[in-house]
């Protein structure tokens, strides 16, 4: 079995190539994922194990390993840790380990990235990222391959993140730039993609102007939400996953239980918009939004990519 190292995944995991490769997975109908498995552990139940399997029939076989301490952080150790099992679907023989939180970040913004070809307009130019913890730059970086972006706005609530974020892109081809005042960047974006714990709305449809794509990748719990029921009232929504987001992220859960969405709303997932079952953006004034929920197809998919270009390369 290979270990890979986070330098690895980063070099072979490139924008691209994991887009394509998430597009034939959200393509494949051999590909199953159960629904991820939850459990609680410790002294107090204080801790979370995730579990989140999937396989192809065909090619590969793979499950996620999630650990979520939250007392970890005063311990100075990481609250998220977990690992990558891919295995031959064949004979079961494992092939690969890596990191789950690295390969979940650049799977997670290669799927937003691939919803947002899809959705976003074409000559989309300004991004606004709403975050700045360790998903932020990817995201960024991701929605640059799919769009001419000349101009990323970065907005947290501590300034000094928001600034550390703008270093981090300090190769891209585009100007980024720190901002203190939200409602000014999004009335400006033509993209805007959030990835936070918020349980109130950042976005607001207020400020939010047409033709505008969102891409809502944080708010993972019931309780969570990071767009206003003004902007579900007037965009169209999209999911990656019906099932998934209609059971897990609040910002479609709140807005349904108040009214002001209905589940027959929602456009399409990203099953259907891969599949061409659905449209996407038809319009240039029409607001779309993307709820990423994450999903362990997308794991399998961007592990089954790393795994071949190891073979291509050697490493094997």
């Amino acid at each position: 079995m290979i270990h890979v190292n986070d330098s690895e995944l980063t070099h072979w995991l490139d924008f691209p190539s994991l887009m394509e490769c998430l597009g034939e997975a959200f393509r494949d109908p051999t590909i199953h994922a159960p629904q991820r498995h939850h459990h609680t552990f410790g002294e107090e139940n204080e801790n979370n194990l995730l579990l989140m399997p999937a396989w192809s029939s065909r090619s590969f076989l793979g499950i996620k390993i999630i650990t979520a301490c939250p007392g970890n952080p005063a311990l100075l150790k990481p609250s998220i840790q977990g690992a990558y099992l891919l295995f031959d679907a064949k004979h079961g023989t494992p092939l690969l380990m890596c990191d789950a939180k690295l390969l979940t970040v650049l799977r997670t913004a290669a799927t937003s990235a691939l919803a947002s070809d899809y959705l976003a307009r074409k000559d989309s130019k300004t991004l606004l990222m709403i975050g700045t913890g360790s998903l932020a730059p990817h995201l960024v970086r991701a929605h640059c391959t799919v769009r001419p972006i000349k101009k990323v706005l970065i907005w947290g609530r501590n300034f000094l993140k928001a600034e550390q974020v703008v270093d981090s892109l300090h190769d891209l081809d585009a100007r980024v730039k720190a901002i203190e005042y939200l409602d000014e960047a999004t009335m400006k974006a033509d993209i805007i993609s959030t990835a936070t714990m918020s349980s109130k709305p950042l976005v607001l449809g207020k400020w939010v102007r047409a033709g505008t794509h969102v891409d809502l990748v944080g708010s993972y719990l019931p309780g969570m939400r990071e767009a206003d029921d003004s902007l579900m009232r007037r965009a169209n929504v999209y999911v990656d996953d019906l099932e998934a987001g209609f059971r897990e992220s609040g910002d479609l859960i709140i807005p349904v239980r108040k009214g002001i969405l209905r589940k027959s709303q929602i456009r399409g997932s990203l099953f259907e918009l891969c599949r061409i079952e659905t449209l996407g953006r038809t319009t240039s004034t029409e607001i779309t939004v993307f709820k990423s929920v994450g999903l362990a197809l997308e794991d399998l998919a961007a592990a089954s990519l790393l795994y071949k270009k190891l073979q291509e390369s050697g490493r094997t």
